[in-house]
């Protein structure tokens, strides 16, 4: 598989999430919403690195891959801020027993929403 089909893998897998993120926080189903808005901007994060430096570290935690995006230049300086946000909240959606607020869900999407569509445009121009 070539260096650019795992760059559409990661780009597909991202829209994936995000859509299903959109149904469960339309389904009330905030948690799902959350954590799949945070798997949607990882994969975003990822087509976006390896789109731009042909590589991806398998981050061991969330500022490693926070900065990782942040060192592939000027999308990722700007989309860094987001996705640190974003992660901030997969702890609380996908592993402890306190379920995410409605604004919290929202702004997951949102978030997601941003880096899939950054993503999108580095890679498809």
């Amino acid at each position: 598989m070539s260096p650019h089909q795992h760059v559409l893998q990661h780009l597909a897998k991202a829209e994936e999430f995000l859509d299903a993120a959109r149904a469960n926080l339309d389904a009330a189903h905030v948690n799902a919403a959350t954590s799949n808005a945070v798997l949607a901007g990882i994969n975003a994060k990822d087509a976006i690195c390896l789109f731009l430096v042909g590589g991806s570290a398998k981050s061991r935690n969330h500022d490693d891959a926070v900065e990782e995006l942040r060192r592939v230049g000027h999308v990722g300086r700007e989309l860094a801020p987001t996705l640190q946000r974003l992660l901030q909240l997969k702890n609380a959606s996908q592993y402890t027993n306190v379920s995410v607020s409605a604004r919290d869900g929202h702004d997951a999407v949102r978030w997601a929403t941003r880096l899939v569509e950054g993503a999108t445009r580095t890679v498809r121009g």
